[in-house]
């Protein structure tokens, strides 16, 4: 039977072993991403945040995979991804399942730009507080501290030596945005690392449970009120000790309970909050900290 002449013929949803599927979920892998320079960002509300980073027709949100019932649930996402000139292209709930590493997928795959930038590039505008994370092999904890430097109003989160991908899914999931919100540098040499940031004027502080200075000593404060890179290590065996001993300071959070320790996520909170509010004290204020992403 032949089909009329001019009529519209509705494209069928991606599959799994559609091409471009394909293609995207090698991005599920570090190697993958690494060689194509891009990410997947999962979720109505990793996408959102990835649109706000990307722009107007920016170049660096390429696609969006989306299935019909995401679609319905988010028409403004969609619009908003068409907008900043990603291609829209619809797939099957099994299709999307396959580019997903959660247990409940969302229906909404974005491939975006890789976000790390050089470290020098990172460390540019003099930023008075950095998190340095160094041997971090959980990317839920790496996340998580990138979650908490962006609250906290660091400039920058450096990624040093044998440190998890941020931009792991679950790493990206953990950061809860914040991985397009502060800029992200990483680099395999911890030692190029620790030298930029002593180059920028940044005291290298270890977050040490053994640590010779305790965080609540005031004689931390002269310390902690200074341009500070807070380094931090794996939850198990914490920051490791080849990088420690090139610290100016080992600094430990003293446990005033029965508590064995303090999860990474916790101490990293407490440790950068510590700065923020010594940096207070001796009137920064927060011009200083951050950069322009929070100006």
């Amino acid at each position: 039977m032949s089909r009329p002449s001019g009529a519209s013929v509705p494209v069928p949803p991606g599959t799994e072993r559609t091409p471009r599927v394909v293609a995207a979920r090698k991005l599920l892998r570090r190697a993958g991403r690494d060689r194509a320079g891009r990410f997947l960002v999962e979720g109505a509300q990793a996408v959102r945040e990835a649109v706000q980073w990307a722009g107007p027709r920016s170049g660096r949100m390429h696609e969006l995979f989306v299935t019909d019932a995401a679609a319905a649930r988010h028409p403004e996402l969609v619009t908003a991804a068409a907008d900043v000139g990603a291609r829209i292209s619809p797939v099957t709930e099994r299709a999307a399942e396959s580019l997903s590493d959660t247990v409940t997928p969302q229906g909404l795959v974005a491939v975006c730009d890789l976000l790390d930038i050089p470290v020098a590039d990172a460390l540019a505008g003099r930023p008075a507080l950095v998190a340095v994370c160094a041997g971090i092999a959980d990317p839920g904890n790496a996340g998580t501290v990138i979650r908490v430097a962006d609250a906290a109003g660091a400039g920058a989160v450096l990624l040093a030596g044998e440190t998890v991908d941020p931009h792991n899914g679950k790493a990206v999931r953990a950061s809860t945005g914040s991985v397009f919100h502060l800029p992200l540098a990483r680099d395999r040499d911890t030692g190029t690392v620790l030298d930029a940031c002593r180059a920028a004027g940044l005291t290298l502080l270890a977050a040490d449970a053994h640590g010779e200075l305790d965080l609540h000593d005031p004689a931390a404060d002269a310390v902690l009120a200074g341009l500070v890179a807070w380094i931090f290590g794996g939850e198990a065996h914490g920051v490791p000790a080849t990088v420690a001993e090139r610290a100016d300071h080992r600094v430990r959070v003293p446990i005033h309970g029965r508590a064995e320790s303090l999860n990474l996520a916790t101490a990293a909170a407490v440790c950068l909050y510590a700065s923020v509010a010594a940096q207070r004290r001796q009137g920064h204020g927060g011009a200083t900290l951050g950069s322009s992403h929070h100006d």
